[in-house]
């Protein structure tokens, strides 16, 4: 049976949410703009009439005033953007109760069930388009195809406010002539790897030898290959779904660079625990640890380690993302960022080899301090109880990782 999948992507979302707030901004230039006291000053999104002078998303808020002195720079509302998203899929699923979020701002809809109520796919974007605008006073773009990457490249297609119908009368005509990076998952690095053996549009993927991509991308390869000729069998989860959750991190721009050992050791203690918490509340253990380093010149790096036994203790996780890091660093410049992460995810009442070894019975205690803590500020706020480490030094012990992560709907491979 032919499937009719929608993506719907919500044009310059947070701009435009900040426009539709102050209608007195509508015909000016806006960015959307992280903190520059925070360090997290860079252009997080534009509105349509900033972009064509010249302000580009992950731009310095100095260099978009560069490109367009009349800016207007706007901090970020994320707990009005989660609202304006909620409100959209309540739309959505008044047409289907599959409804896949990507982000904020994006959602594949499968409304294969729904034509016999609601009309072909195409009356059922163009009414979900008319609803947005009138209902949110914001504006989207809506791909149409038969299954999701294909409806995404739909969606990209055209902006803003546009509906894009690509099936395969005229895939060739439309996708093939568009450039690689296009195509979902093809981000810098693999473009140059595609560019560097002469792929650069779409069709020439399609038409790539496999044994050619898969030596040059691994199992990528044929994943991009199949992609660019329009094939994608994964299905739209359901509205209710809840995704197998694989990994749990944490990662912060720090208010102030770090210079030395001390201070990312005090870093990835406080990152540590966010990620042990998230961890508890999914009565998971994780089996292996990565760190995530960033310099002041924006150079990172990520190492990982496999743990002999599943863990959820701060302290450990801490400990070993620490070794990564002095393994792997060598303080040629500071520390801009850091992230922490625990991956491989296994039940906590998984059964364990028991040992005798003292590193296994301190870790059953430090499971259950950070346990006790947990309690603890559950009850009376975060800062109610903290490592004594932390007062040394208040700029960066005055952190909150957990309370202040947004977790995000999961990417396309995530479910």
């Amino acid at each position: 049976m032919v499937r009719h999948i929608l993506h719907c992507d919500m044009n310059a979302f947070y701009a435009s949410v900040e426009c539709q707030r102050h209608p007195e901004l509508r015909n000016q230039p806006v960015a959307v703009c992280g903190s520059q006291e925070a360090r997290h000053g860079i252009v997080l999104t534009a509105n349509y009439i900033a972009k064509p002078r010249g302000v580009k998303t992950g731009m310095a808020i100095w260099q978009a005033l560069q490109c367009c002195p009349d800016l207007v720079v706007l901090p970020p509302d994320m707990g009005e953007y989660i609202r304006i998203s909620k409100l959209a899929r309540e739309i959505y699923e008044d047409y289907t109760d599959q409804v896949e979020p990507f982000g904020l701002d994006e959602s594949w809809l499968d409304v294969t069930g729904s034509v016999g109520l609601y009309g072909s796919p195409m009356t059922i974007a163009r009414e979900i388009s008319r609803r947005i605008k009138f209902e949110l006073g914001i504006t989207a773009s809506i791909g149409v195809s038969d299954n999701k990457v294909t409806a995404k490249l739909g969606s990209d297609y055209k902006k803003p406010d546009a509906i894009t119908r690509i099936r395969r009368d005229n895939y060739h005509e439309i996708v093939y002539p568009l450039p690689v990076e296009d195509l979902l998952y093809v981000g810098p690095a693999t473009s140059r790897k595609l560019r560097a053996i002469g792929i650069s549009t779409i069709g020439r993927l399609a038409e790539a030898p496999l044994d050619c991509l898969t030596h040059r991308l691994g199992k990528m390869g044929a994943i991009l290959h199949m992609f660019a000729n329009g094939r994608d069998v994964s299905p739209v989860q359901k509205s209710d779904h809840v995704p197998n959750v694989k990994s749990v991190g944490n990662s912060a721009t720090t208010p102030r660079d770090l210079v030395c050992d001390a201070d990312v050791h005090l870093m990835l203690l406080l990152l540590a625990e966010s990620v042990a918490a998230r961890m508890r509340e999914l009565v998971s253990r994780c089996t292996v640890v990565e760190v995530y380093v960033r310099d002041k010149d924006l150079h990172s790096f990520s190492r990982q380690r496999k743990l002999r036994t599943p863990t959820c203790s701060s302290a450990e996780i801490a400990q070993t993302a620490f070794e990564l890091f002095r393994a792997s660093y060598r303080w040629e410049k500071p520390v801009r960022s850091l992230g922490v992460r625990g991956a491989g995810l296994v039940e906590a009442d998984a059964g364990v080899q028991l040992s005798l070894y003292q590193s296994d019975i301190k870790r059953d205690k430090w499971e259950r301090i950070d346990k006790a803590v947990d309690d603890l500020r559950q009850r009376y706020g975060y800062m109610s109880v903290q490592r004594a480490l932390m007062l040394t030094d208040p700029q960066l012990g005055a952190i909150n990782p957990k309370d202040s992560h947004t977790v995000h709907p999961v990417g396309y491979f995530g479910g």
